[in-house]
């Protein structure tokens, strides 16, 4: 029994190895550009929600989100208020570090998060001190967004401890102000 209970794990742990993961390479044509300072300066809110990695949903949040673009930094103030009740706020710092890669720092961000864009796409991953009611779980965010053509900006962020996912965070991003978000897809469109 423990021979069979030991060749299942084996074949399971293959299957999930050889399954393909996604590049940021693969959205290079994608349009519309996705502009990480153009898109979040000013006035930002998303709604978002954490499942478990059953499925099931643990926690709903809104943010409200402040952007503004100084050189080749973006600061972002996020306000979140979650269902209980709970808000934070995160403050980060992106510094773009070439064409197309940037860096960011934020309170519990464990070392510099990376990132990379692409066509429509901006993919960042990092370490992040998740607290959790009376403990803090250090675990690692593989964070996608992508820019969909009439503005909004949707989120996917697996969150994982040593490689065993436990749950997913997806985000929806709107402008505050409608024109300049659907402006800013129609012209990247375009492009």
């Amino acid at each position: 029994m423990k021979q069979i209970l030991t060749g299942a794990l084996i074949l399971a742990l293959t299957l999930l190895m050889g399954c393909s993961t996604m590049k940021i390479t693969d959205f290079e044509d994608k349009t519309p550009k996705f502009i990480l300072e153009e898109y979040f300066e000013g006035k930002t809110e998303a709604s978002g929600i954490f499942y478990d990695r059953f499925g099931d949903i643990r926690r709903q949040f809104v943010v409200s989100i402040t952007g503004k673009v100084e050189g080749d930094k973006l600061y972002l103030q996020e306000d979140f208020v979650y269902d209980d009740g709970e808000t934070e706020q995160r403050i980060w710092t992106l510094t773009r570090t070439g064409p197309t890669t940037y860096e960011g720092t934020a309170a519990g961000v464990v070392g510099i998060a990376k990132g990379q864009i692409a066509g429509n796409a901006f993919q960042w991953t990092y370490t992040y001190d998740l607290k959790m009611k009376e403990r803090t779980l250090r675990v690692t965010f593989d964070d996608w967004m992508f820019l969909q053509p009439n503005g909004v900006v949707m989120n996917r962020a697996t969150v994982s401890k040593w490689g065993i996912e436990l749950g997913t965070v997806v985000i929806s991003f709107s402008r505050m102000d409608e024109k300049t978000s659907k402006s800013l897809a129609m012209d990247h469109a375009a492009e």
